[in-house]
């Protein structure tokens, strides 16, 4: 899950840090010269199962340094649409909201990360490297791969970040955005600074991760590991063994682990990236603004660290929204309401 950060250096620190010690609660909140909508409640939601169980057969691709795995939906010369996961999820979080966009003559793409599925590197020489600006270039290589010249990108959790990067650095690939908890953007620099205790705490598995320990444990425990994230983060989500049983194939990925781990310390400044992101991550640093036409969303159950709305609304200088989602819905809204989901990818193509 995301983390943002810090308090002196990154000017949204100071309200993620005030959510956190209450809990993260996700409260409307107003946003002056800001559209904020409210989803009606479904009371549905919170024991909602997925209508969809499969996708189309999987397809791959080369694309940079990986062959891409991914499946794809609806018509060839459709307006491009590129949802990306997060962790620990895959795939699986759109297998309702593809077919939703593909009925509406969107070509959807959804791929798994790299250490995901059958995602995998081309070569084993290439390091094994999960910090941000990576994840993104492998965005826009799988654009390059499938010919698509702009697409509208969408995404929660380490997605949500890939998006948003993308939409930041590359806005001329970019129709429009959809970002689940806002603008995800930082650096090493600002993961420095610590937090107050209360939000530390919500960071357990960061720092666990940091450890030789924590490594071990997550590989001989990730199917456990990551069903306990998607109950913290997701508290009123009643998934089935199955549902979750789906998406954890994709954590057996042999470089899944070392992604993994390697996100996580990177965050903190003890792994190191590779020099060929340096530029990138730089400019990353001084939280650049997205000037494409963006809907933001927030469930209102989301149990993971997220930042309140008017942190990052300053940060989308185009045509922005932001709408919060009710009925129970926590981190993995996609999955958890793909209507609301879907909705937003379609709204924001007409802003």
């Amino acid at each position: 899950m995301d983390k943002i950060a810090t308090d002196d250096i990154d000017p949204m620190r100071r309200l993620i840090l005030s959510a956190a010690a209450v809990g993260v609660a996700a409260a409307p909140l107003g946003l002056g010269g800001v559209a904020h909508a409210q989803n009606p409640p479904s009371a549905a939601a919170p024991t909602r199962r997925s209508r969809n169980t499969s996708f189309p057969p999987l397809k791959q691709v080369r694309a940079g340094v990986l062959d891409v795995g991914y499946v794809e939906a609806g018509p060839a010369k459709g307006p491009p649409v590129v949802l990306l996961h997060g962790w620990p999820y895959d795939i699986y979080s759109y297998v309702d909201v593809a077919p939703l966009l593909a009925a509406h003559g969107y070509r959807v793409i959804v791929p798994f990360l790299r250490g995901y599925g059958t995602t995998r590197f081309l070569s084993p020489d290439t390091k094994r490297n999960g910090q941000p600006s990576a994840l993104a270039q492998d965005v826009i290589a799988l654009m390059d791969a499938l010919r698509i010249d702009k697409a509208i990108v969408a995404g929660y959790d380490w997605g949500a970040r890939s998006a948003d990067i993308v939409a930041a650095l590359w806005p001329e690939r970019v129709n429009a955005l959809v970002s689940v908890s806002g603008y995800l953007i930082s650096s090493q620099k600002a993961a420095q600074t610590p937090l107050v205790p209360e939000a530390e705490l919500q960071w357990w598995y960061q720092f666990y991760f940091a450890t030789e320990r924590g490594r071990a444990g997550y590989d001989k425990y990730r199917h456990d590991f990551a069903k306990l994230i998607w109950r913290l983060a997701s508290p009123k989500w009643a998934f089935d063994d199955a549902t979750f049983d789906r998406s954890a194939a994709a954590f057996e990925n042999e470089d899944h682990v070392d992604i993994v781990i390697h996100n996580y310390r990177w965050r903190l400044g003890l792994a190191e990236g590779e020099a060929k992101y340096d530029a990138l991550e730089a400019r990353l640093a001084q939280l650049p603004s997205i000037g494409v036409p963006t809907i933001t969303l927030e469930g209102d159950a989301n149990g993971a660290p997220h930042p309140a709305p008017e942190a990052y609304a300053k940060r989308f200088t185009g045509k922005y929204e932001h709408r919060l989602i009710t009925g129970g819905i926590g981190h993995n809204l996609p999955q958890e309401d793909p209507h609301a989901f879907a909705q937003a990818i379609i709204d924001v193509d007409r802003l």
